[in-house]
């Protein structure tokens, strides 16, 4: 896992971290410089989980090409697809049920806390402490149930359509969703007694993996890392789709910078989704959950983007139609790039053993990096 590559003309040693190591998450690989245990560089290498997600796209129809992004931040995978459906909404001009948009966005906000759950327990881990993983699969598990009750998958649930939603919900969808949210409101201080007032974890993540706001902005981050810093960059916010303009919650930022302040944001935001789920979850509307769309969907010819807030931050698709069934060409901005550009810079200074401390408060999932 750790790899010596030799030394440099100022007696530095560089070492491997990767691409096989359990703090990456994935088939990262890390080139870092060291002079004693004290990082000069991180050079980030990728391409050791590349499997063309983009061009991929361009050879499917519009029904089709969403279902591969499930499979890119896979902890994300409801609203990578919701990404993909508005893109292609908004080149037919369609008009989407009031139920779907409410079922969409319910199911937004399920995995957004279903992702900060899994991130918080692998936080912990990296730290030293196992036993919080096991605190966080526990609730986790109840939106696993509802998830596959509704769309017969747990991780990549290509539920969401151009048009609206796949299927009807379960009849035990809302009875289910309460349940979890009563028991997530009775069981989340365990999280801040564990880890959040954890003197150790305070010590190990407080003026840890520092940056700016201004570096924060200039990196491009987005989602709970740009708003580690100050930086109000919520999509739902910003550029508000479906519901969110008439959803009463707050956008999470916090002002320190470091490794602390991005874990806190992230514990507040899934107190901001239970809220947005119990606006909507007594008040879905009857009515279709699908806009009446042709067979085969053909987009006329221009440039159609949209952008939605993942759990790890913005999501863009951005399509380019020649009018025919399939993309021209398909780009997506994901959030992890960007996020881990500012690697180097939030590591340089400080100790080797902070590094994993500042990359689990990135909340890293390589295949949303490397597509």
């Amino acid at each position: 896992m750790l790899e010596e590559l030799g030394t440099n003309d100022q007696g530095d040693m560089i070492i491997n971290v990767g691409p096989q190591h359990p703090s990456t998450h994935g088939v990262l690989h890390l080139v870092i410089t060291l002079h004693g245990e004290t990082v000069k560089k991180v050079e980030p290498h990728l391409g050791y989980i590349h499997r063309s997600i983009e061009k991929m796209s361009e050879s499917l129809s519009y029904r089709q090409f969403s279902y591969v992004t499930s499979r890119m931040d896979y902890l994300s995978s409801h609203i990578n697809n919701h990404a993909c459906a508005l893109a292609v909404e908004k080149g037919l001009q369609l008009e989407i049920p009031g139920r779907a948009q409410y079922i969409r966005v319910i199911l937004d906000e399920l995995t957004r806390i279903a992702s900060h759950q899994l991130w918080w327990g692998a936080l912990a881990m990296d730290l030293g402490a196992f036993t919080p993983f096991f605190y966080s699969f526990r609730e986790r598990e109840m939106i696993n149930e509802v998830m596959e009750e509704t769309c017969g998958a747990r991780l990549t649930m290509n539920y969401i359509v151009p048009g609206g939603v796949m299927f009807d919900l379960h009849p035990d969808f809302q009875k289910k969703v309460k349940l979890f949210l009563a028991e997530f409101k009775s069981k989340i201080h365990e999280y801040n007694e564990l880890v959040t007032g954890n003197v150790i974890f305070q010590n190990r993540t407080k003026g840890v993996g520092y940056i700016s706001k201004e570096n924060a902005i200039s990196y491009g981050m987005t989602g709970p890392s740009g708003r580690g810093s100050g930086f109000k960059c919520d999509v739902r916010k910003l550029h508000p789709y479906e519901l969110y303009d008439q959803l009463k919650f707050e956008e999470i930022t916090e002002e320190g910078g470091d490794a602390f302040a991005r874990y806190m944001v992230r514990i507040r935001e899934m107190e901001q989704s239970m809220n947005i789920i119990e606006q909507l979850i007594d008040n879905i509307p009857e009515g279709d959950i699908q806009a009446k769309t042709k067979a085969v969907l053909k987009l006329p010819k221009g440039d159609f983007y949209s952008r939605v807030e993942t759990a790890r931050g913005e999501l863009g698709v951005y399509i380019i139609s020649e009018g025919g069934t399939t993309p021209y060409r398909i780009k997506y901005r994901s959030p992890g790039f960007s996020n881990l550009s500012a690697l180097n810079d939030m590591a340089v200074g400080g100790k080797l053993g902070d590094l994993m401390a500042t990359m689990g408060t990135l909340d890293l999932v390589i295949p949303d990096i490397d597509r």
